[in-house]
This record gives structure tokens, sequence and C-alpha cells, in this order.
């Protein structure tokens, strides 16, 4: 049987199909033609083959850092992990290991003391870095807030502070609640608002559609799921990030 290809020398075939990307590392899956690597914690992508025409040496990646932990006693939600989301990127242009980091949510603040959460951890892929979500906002004492953090996307405040800061490209600023009032964090799709937190962004890099990265509200939204980059409600942690990575391979 021939397959109309013709043998030039060593190793070379005209006709045949070009070089595309081959790799390992996370969870494989396949969707259609294109290869899957999702990565629920940190490892190796390690690139065993690369695009031989530099049209095809184009790959999709998600990038979501850990969400902001909530804070406590009439705390604040976190806020979302920042959100990074690229189609044919074109940095990738050799073989090797590429570190991939999933960072953690952050850790709420819990006890009977007042006080502000903690902030998401980065996710990293090849030195592009999401940065980690806000801690909702919190008290010193019954009378003294703390603000909500900046972030990937900002915490939540209360008593009229200015909910935590945004970055512009990854997600955006937390929001606020009068008085006593317990903010919502930031999302990736929006910002909090008095008694909504930020939305997340749903995306289809899987092959199926999935939001990730939303604020929490002051309470009522429990711990950010994992891998969602979610933020978390008063008492409550952040959930972690996820990096995920395609690419054509037939």
């Amino acid at each position: 049987m021939s397959f109309g290809y013709q043998v030039l020398g060593f190793g070379t075939v005209a006709g045949a199909p070009d070089v595309l990307y081959a790799a390992t590392g996370g969870t494989v899956t396949t969707d259609g033609d294109y290869k899957v690597h999702s990565f629920t914690s940190s490892g190796t992508f390690a690139v065993t083959q690369v695009a031989s025409d530099r049209s095809n040496a184009e790959l999709d990646y998600l990038i979501i850092a850990g969400g902001g932990g909530g804070g406590n006693n009439s705390g604040c939600g976190g806020g979302a992990g920042g959100r990074l989301y690229l189609e044919n990127y074109t940095g990738i242009t050799s073989t090797g290991d590429i570190t991939v980091t999933v960072g953690a949510g952050g850790a709420a603040k819990t006890g009977t003391n007042y006080g502000r959460g903690n902030s998401g951890v980065n996710s990293v892929f090849n030195s592009i870095a999401s940065t980690g979500g806000g801690a909702g906002g919190g008290w010193t004492d019954a009378s003294t807030h703390i603000a909500g953090a900046n972030g990937g996307s900002g915490g939540g405040s209360g008593n009229n502070a200015a909910g935590g800061q945004g970055i512009d490209g990854q997600g955006n600023a937390g929001g606020t609640k009068p008085n006593y009032g317990e903010g919502p964090g930031g999302g990736a799709g929006s910002a909090g608002s008095e008694g909504t937190a930020g939305v997340g962004v749903a995306d289809s890099i899987t092959g199926s559609s999935v939001t990730r990265a939303a604020g929490a509200r002051g309470q009522g939204d429990g711990a950010g799921s994992a891998n969602t980059g979610n933020g978390g409600s008063r008492g409550y942690a952040g959930g972690s990030g996820i990096v995920i990575i395609r690419y054509k391979f037939q």
C-alpha cells in the first residue's frame, strides 16, 4: 500500500505531515486533534518534540492562581486567583523540562480573634505567573477594619473601605459593604459589589466548558473548590489554582 510519501534521505519524507508537539506531564487527555495537559498540583511539562513548521508551533495555556482566604468575625470574602488565558502561544521553541507551579489557596483567618485572611499563592508556567487572590478583609478589634488585600482579584472589605485591587488582565477589584458588612471578593469576570461577589470566567480549553476564578461573598459561599482559584468566604480557605496546556498533536 502506498501513502504517496517519497523518502528523500535518512529520516526525511517528502509529503509527510509536519512534526507537531509532543510532551508529558500532568493528567493528559485528548480532545479531537489536541492533547490537553492538566496540572492540579506542581510538576514538570516535559517537551520531547517541537513543531517543525513554526505555523504549527502554537499552544494554548490557562494559568489560574490560588484564591484568597476569607477574614473572620464579620470578615469579608477572598478574591479569585489571577487568571491568564492565551491562545496561540509561541514561546516554546525547543525540547526540555518546564517547571509548572500550581498555587495553593489562601488560608482563612479562623478562631475567635479578628483579622484578615491569607492571600492565595501564584501559579507559574514557563516563567509566566498569575497572582494569588487577595485575602478577605477583617477587623483588628471590634471597631478597626482591615481592608481586603490586593491580588489577582482583590479581597472584599467592610465598613465602606475600598476593596483590594485586582491586576489588569488577571482579575478585578473586591467590593465593600457599609458598617460591619462582609464585603465580597472580586472575580476574573467582574468586580465585587455590595452583596455580590465577582463572577468567574468560563473556558473550554479541556473540551468542556468550566467556570473558574470567582470571588466569594462574605458569607454563604464556603471554601473555594480545589483547582478553581475561587475565593473563600468568611472563615474559609480559597481554592487552589490550576495550569492547563493544550496543543495540536495530529
